[in-house]
């Protein structure tokens, strides 16, 4: 039995210098929707042709690429972080939280492979 319960989405987060400009190639490129821009957070969402498959863009001003990282919702992060924890998982540093709408806590596989996990908080 998993020590966490997923939601039924996933969100593969990547780096990229202009989101806007990531945005509209996805688009022009691969069909994807923009989900939504959020600027005070450097970060962007597009919908792709996958059902609960989602591209996250990360604005930084040195992108790693090749550093894809998956994101997978949760209902309660910190009920998913503390049975991971207790598991033996790997952590890097507190959960982060946004106000009204996210909580992220980033954690690795035995090959230190990050992952991330997410409690949307938009919905009350």
């Amino acid at each position: 039995m998993p020590h966490v319960s997923l939601k039924n989405t996933i969100t593969f987060a990547i780096s990229v210098r202009d989101r806007h400009a990531s945005a509209d190639w996805y688009r022009d490129m691969l069909g994807f929707e923009l989900a939504h821009h959020i600027d005070e957070a450097g970060w962007s969402e597009m919908r792709t042709n996958v059902d609960g498959v989602t591209l996250g863009l990360g604005e930084q001003a040195e992108p790693s690429p090749g550093n894809c990282v998956p994101v997978y919702e949760v209902g309660d992060i910190a009920t998913a972080r503390g049975a991971l924890e207790a598991a033996g998982v790997a952590f890097d540093g507190p959960t982060e939280t946004i106000e009204g709408m996210v909580s992220t806590a980033t954690f690795y596989d035995p090959d230190r492979n990050a992952m991330m996990l997410a409690q949307d908080l938009t919905s009350g």
